[in-house]
């Protein structure tokens, strides 16, 4: 598995080249898939990652884990010379996961990792990047994720930049069923559990170097906790999306509500979550939870 503290050192160095060639970059995407076998969850790091999520502790891996795990098979396709955008400085627009099969942690898995569907957003380009977990020697994907990004302020020739007709109406916070106390430490928490190592996430004087007025927790850090509030009713094979709003400064308070809905029967078919800040009423981020 590529090393994602090299990934940020090599995206550092290369930025500024990248930025300086965008007016001439083509809007296309490599084509290669970057694969990785041999590659088991670590009992020691998953059960901290459950400790410091709210996860139930027990053998089989938590989605927001399996992310982790497989997230720099994703970062060094973004890594590539032959990728048209700058690694860093990309924003976490949503993530979409289908956990079809249980993972355990002695499992031996292989990743798959590529990118797709590369188009203009009014605010810069968008890509997504896709990655699916296979058990060795099984063909059925065990896991599938679809992380959706955005270049800020870089367009490409060629990729039309769409208008504001896809706004969101306006956002009036419903009764609060969790309230969260994220400190400053939080983004390094995470980045021990998870590996992610971004600056903008481990302190305010690192975030200010990447335009950033503070420190932000990382997306899947509010994803993964939302995620396991929801509880064991999700069962082991689910459906999972997010959609990242405002970004959480910290140290901050973030408000959570969680709908549960169920079918006819009464039985959960899903839940739906949003995260906001109680002092500005500003939507973080939202998603749902759904049966497969």
């Amino acid at each position: 598995m590529p090393s994602l503290s090299r990934l940020y050192v090599a995206a550092a160095r290369d930025a500024a080249k990248k930025l300086v060639g965008k007016a001439t970059a083509r809007a296309s995407l490599p084509k290669a898939r970057h694969h990785i076998s041999g590659v088991r969850p670590d009992l020691n790091r998953m059960t901290e990652y459950q400790a410091l999520l709210g996860e139930t502790k027990r053998d089989m891996a938590p989605a927001g884990y399996i992310h982790t795990l497989a997230f720099p098979a994703a970062m060094s396709v973004m890594g590539r010379d032959d990728f048209p955008l700058p690694l860093l400085g990309m924003v976490h627009l949503s993530n979409h996961v289908e956990y079809r099969v249980p993972i355990f942690y002695g499992d031996l898995l292989e990743v798959t990792a590529w990118a797709e569907n590369l188009t203009g957003h009014r605010s810069g380009t968008q890509v997504e990047l896709v990655v699916e977990v296979h058990h060795a020697g099984n063909d059925d994907v065990a896991w599938r994720g679809i992380s959706t990004y955005l270049a800020k302020g870089v367009y490409l020739p060629g990729l039309d930049k769409p208008g504001l007709n896809g706004e969101r109406g306006e956002f009036r916070a419903p009764l609060p069923t969790a309230l969260w106390r994220l400190g400053s430490e939080t983004g390094r928490e995470y980045a021990a559990v998870s590996g992610d190592f971004n600056p903008i996430h481990l302190s305010s004087i690192s975030a200010r170097a990447l335009g950033m007025r503070r420190s932000i927790a990382h997306g899947m850090y509010t994803a993964s906790r939302a995620l396991a509030e929801v509880g064991p009713q999700k069962g082991d094979t689910f459906e999972w999306a997010v959609t990242f709003e405002a970004p959480v400064f910290l140290p901050t308070r973030v408000c959570l509500n969680i709908k549960d809905l169920a079918d006819d029967d009464g039985v959960w078919e899903r839940s739906e979550f949003v995260g906001w800040s109680p002092s500005s009423g500003r939507r973080h981020f939202s998603g749902t939870v759904a049966r497969l």
